[in-house]
C-alpha cells in the first residue's frame, strides 16, 4: 500500500513536469514582414561616391570596390580594412585577376 502511494506521486510528479516542458505553444499573431527590400540599395541618382579596397596599405592591387559610382550601386570583389573614397568609377570593373 506505501509502495503505492510512492508509485502514484511519482507519476504525478513526473507528468506534471512533462506537462510543464509541453504546453501549447503561443501563436504568432504578429504579420510575417513581407515588404520589399528594395529600398537596402542607395539611390545613386545623381552621385558617383564609392570605396575601392586594396589588399594593402599601400594601395598597390585593388580588391573590390562598392558605391554608386558608375551610375548605379555596384559591388564586386571583396572589402578590406585598406579602402579609399572615390567618385569615379575604378578603371578595371571588375578586376582582372
Amino acid at each position: 500500500m506505501q509502495a503505492g502511494k510512492y508509485v502514484s506521486g511519482a507519476l504525478l510528479a513526473v507528468g506534471l513536469m512533462l506537462a510543464g516542458c509541453g504546453g501549447p505553444t503561443v501563436e504568432d499573431t504578429e504579420a510575417p514582414d513581407l515588404t520589399s527590400r528594395e529600398a537596402l540599395v542607395p539611390d545613386c541618382t545623381g552621385s558617383t561616391a564609392g570605396t575601392i579596397y586594396y589588399s594593402n596599405a599601400a594601395h598597390t592591387a585593388m580588391v573590390g570596390y562598392m558605391g554608386c559610382g558608375c551610375g548605379r550601386w555596384t559591388r564586386w570583389g571583396q572589402t578590406s580594412s585598406y579602402s579609399s573614397a572615390t567618385d569615379l568609377c575604378p578603371k578595371e570593373y571588375p578586376p582582372e585577376v
